[in-house]
C-alpha cells in the first residue's frame, strides 16, 4: 500500500511538472517566422513553455479550434487586422483560455478586443 502511495505521488508531481501550453496567434500579413517564432525560440521561455506557433512547419491551415482547447493562455500579436486571428481569439474566449494582447507602438487596435480580455501590452 505504502509504494501505491508513493507511485501515485511521482504521477502527480509528474502531471504538475507538464510544460504549460502557449497559442500563438498572428496575421498572416507580418513575417511572424522572422518576427515571433525565431524570437521565442531562441528566448529562456521556451524551455519554460511549450509555445504552439501554428505554421513554424507548414503554411497548411491549422487546426486552432482543438489546438487552443488545452492551453494554458493565448498570445496574440494584433498589429495587423485579421479575420482569422479574430476567430481564434473567439476560440479562446469560448474555452476561458486568458489571453494576452501584444502590438506594436502607435498601432491602432480594436476596442472589440478590450470585451474579451484587459490584458494588453504594447512593444
Amino acid at each position: 500500500m505504502a509504494a501505491w502511495k508513493s507511485f501515485d505521488r511521482g504521477k502527480d508531481r509528474e502531471a504538475s511538472m507538464k510544460m504549460k501550453q502557449i497559442y500563438i496567434g498572428h496575421s498572416s500579413g507580418i513575417d511572424y517566422k522572422k518576427e515571433i517564432y525565431e524570437p521565442i525560440r531562441k528566448s529562456k521561455l521556451n524551455s519554460k513553455y511549450e509555445f504552439i506557433l501554428p505554421h513554424e512547419k507548414s503554411e497548411k491551415p491549422f487546426n486552432s479550434k482543438e489546438g487552443l482547447k488545452n492551453c494554458s493562455a493565448m498570445i496574440a500579436e494584433i498589429s495587423y487586422p485579421s479575420i482569422s486571428l479574430g476567430i481564434e481569439v473567439g476560440w479562446a474566449d469560448l474555452y476561458k483560455v486568458p489571453i494576452i494582447f501584444v502590438y506594436k507602438k502607435g498601432t491602432k487596435i480594436s476596442q472589440a478586443l478590450k470585451v474579451v480580455s484587459s490584458n494588453f501590452i504594447e512593444y
